[in-house]
């Protein structure tokens, strides 16, 4: 998964794991002749998206691979490396596939039932699984020199899908109830509050060579607010609220009186307090999470989010730096694979404060709950008018820089997750639906000082 909130972990996804399997056939290479409705036109993307979570999962766990290159051609081999969070998201996709009929339900619950085993087995530190993870054998593969440990963010993105799993299949046949009790015994493992290292906040990593050496206290805003609400939600390792308001919230200093295009903030964006964060901020925590009507004392997350993606598109339209091709029908600044100056292929924490003349397809596609029409142009201008670029075997490639006739031809778990995920919230709700009735979660947010008007609370 990306870590921006701190500048030192804006490259972290560049090492993503991927797929041995050859893709298969690409069957619209050229632009379709019959125009597409709106909503065959996000059934497209998110059935040809699902194909990463499900025919190039890595084999063995049946995890998401952290990255998955069409060619077959992996730096140092990684083509076995799982990621924790991206396979939380990767999930809530096979719940979204099932729901849909990509795959049958049986055979959902056959890969959801693998899944679960292999984690069940996997290293784990104080209950919190790794950054990455050898799909081969279960053990830990170091994100960095000291980060050899328990993740606790990509392990709560990870949570949040499993207790999606849960919900989705608790009242099934008794394969799929013994399935969504794997799932329940596995995330009430995680020892969030042992997390906090005695102190009222959360942080982020623990190494058994290293111990707190990292030290990343979780502070907002950024990417994170979902690991406060699993650690407050925990039946058996709960945080206290304090470590919420003290912590993330830093005593009420997340709070932000600025604003940008005559859109306020309200929440101060780490590092990035002009424009805001890249619009993954708007996007991983809220997969399960369902901003609608959501409040706090720090702010209303709907309108948080809503201004932080407007703000985006506006600054693209204003397009100040003169990039080719910015517009309506083609905006979304987040981190992604990137364009070097030679041409070669990065990695980059694409912002407004950081704009490099790429566009990354999910920060559009994934914003579709906040900015339908304006997601829907960037998605249907890329499919009719830039196909050939931009589409490949698993969806719209991870970036896109048309100015220069380029596309990154690779795919990360953290980008095309959330795009299936946020089309089929948009299209249905079932995974927010699922995730905020979970008993535990209500309950959490309710102890934080979280209200819901959509969910009753």
């Amino acid at each position: 998964m990306i870590r921006i909130s701190v500048l030192v972990f804006v490259f972290s996804f560049f090492g993503c794991g991927s797929n041995p399997d050859k893709p298969k056939e690409n069957e619209a290479e050229n632009v379709t002749a019959v125009k597409l409705t709106d909503d065959e036109l996000l059934d497209t993307v998110q059935k040809e998206t699902f194909k990463y979570f499900w025919d190039y999962a890595e084999p063995n766990s049946g995890l998401a691979r952290e990255r998955f290159h069409p060619d077959g051609i992996y730096p140092d081999n990684d083509k076995n490396i799982v990621t924790t969070g991206g396979s939380g998201f990767g999930l809530m996709a096979i719940v979204s596939g099932m729901s849909r009929g990509y795959v049958t339900k049986e055979e959902g619950v056959q890969r959801l039932d693998k899944i679960a085993d292999f984690l069940a087995k996997a290293d784990r530190f104080h209950g919190a699984w790794s950054h990455w993870i050898d799909g081969n054998t279960g053990k830990v593969k170091p994100f960095g020199i000291k980060d050899n440990g328990g993740d606790l963010v990509e392990t709560s993105f990870l949570i949040s899908g499993m207790i999606t799993v849960r919900e989705y299949l608790k009242t099934g046949s008794e394969k799929e109830k013994a399935v969504a009790q794997k799932y329940d015994a596995l995330w009430k493992g995680v020892e969030w509050q042992w997390f906090t290292n005695n102190k009222n906040v959360l942080y982020w990593h623990w190494s058994p060579t290293y111990d707190w050496q990292m030290n990343f206290p979780l502070e907002g805003y950024n990417e994170c607010l979902i690991t406060y609400i699993m650690a407050a939600s925990s039946p058996t390792h709960p945080i206290d609220a304090k470590v919420y308001h003290e912590g993330w919230a830093r005593s009420g200093g997340i709070v932000s009186a600025k604003t940008k295009y005559n859109l306020p903030l309200i929440l101060k964006h780490n590092g990035a307090e002009e424009f805001g964060g890249p619009l993954f901020w708007a996007h991983y925590s809220y997969v399960g999470l369902d901003p609608n009507q959501l409040s706090d004392k720090y702010a209303n997350y709907w309108n948080l989010n809503v201004n932080q993606v407007k703000i985006d598109y506006q600054y693209c339209l204003e397009n100040p730096k003169k990039f080719g091709y910015y517009g309506a029908n083609y905006w979304g600044l987040t981190a992604s694979y990137s364009r070097n100056p030679d041409g070669s292929i990065g990695y980059d924490a694409h912002m407004p404060g950081n704009d490099k003349g790429v566009i990354s397809p999910t920060a559009a596609i994934s914003s579709i709950v906040y900015t339908p029409k304006e997601s829907l142009a960037v998605i249907r201008n890329l499919y009719e008018n830039h196909k050939k670029e931009t589409w490949g075997s698993a969806g719209f490639y991870d970036a896109v820089d048309l100015q220069n006739k380029w596309a990154a031809q690779r795919y990360l778990a953290i980008d095309q997750g959330p795009e299936i995920v946020m089309i089929e919230n948009y299209r249905s709700g079932l995974l927010w639906k699922l995730f905020m009735n979970a008993p535990e979660v209500k309950q959490g947010l309710v102890k934080l000082g979280f209200k819901s008007g959509k969910y009753g609370f």
